[in-house]
């Protein structure tokens, strides 16, 4: 079964609905595309200590993580945004740890996306490469 860009976005629709954020209010969903097939669903979840906020994007990464996968093909990100919800700083360098060529499906909750590259997003991105 092949998922396209418009199925994800509709599963991180989904799982915006998940999110908790009663400080920001401010609502983002994601659906992270495994290598094998496999979707991982994540949303926002706030804390009184904002600090310790998690986004959408490093919940599904996190999940998928945890239960053995390393190998992503893309993920969707959308929130009530006028154009398209893109990732912050931190969530880029969490998905360019797995790997520049990432698909980035950003979109909103019109339906509407446009596709980046993680490589594109966070251009001359630390990665393990840098380590070695």
């Amino acid at each position: 079964m092949t998922i396209t860009a418009e199925k994800l976005i509709e599963m991180a629709l989904i799982a915006r609905d998940n999110a908790y954020t009663p400080y920001s209010k401010f609502k983002v969903g994601a659906a992270l595309l495994t290598k094998d097939g496999k979707v991982f669903s994540g949303c926002n979840v706030e804390n009184a200590s904002y600090g310790l906020a998690c986004c959408a994007e490093r919940t599904a990464i996190f999940k998928a993580v945890s239960e053995g996968h390393r190998d992503f093909d893309a993920i969707a990100v959308v929130a009530d945004v006028p154009e398209y919800c893109s990732p912050c700083g931190a969530c880029r360098q969490v998905l360019a740890e797995f790997g520049g060529k990432i698909q980035v499906h950003m979109g909103n909750l019109k339906g509407q996306y446009r596709t980046s590259k993680v490589e594109d997003l966070l251009p001359g991105f630390f990665g393990p490469k840098d380590l070695e």
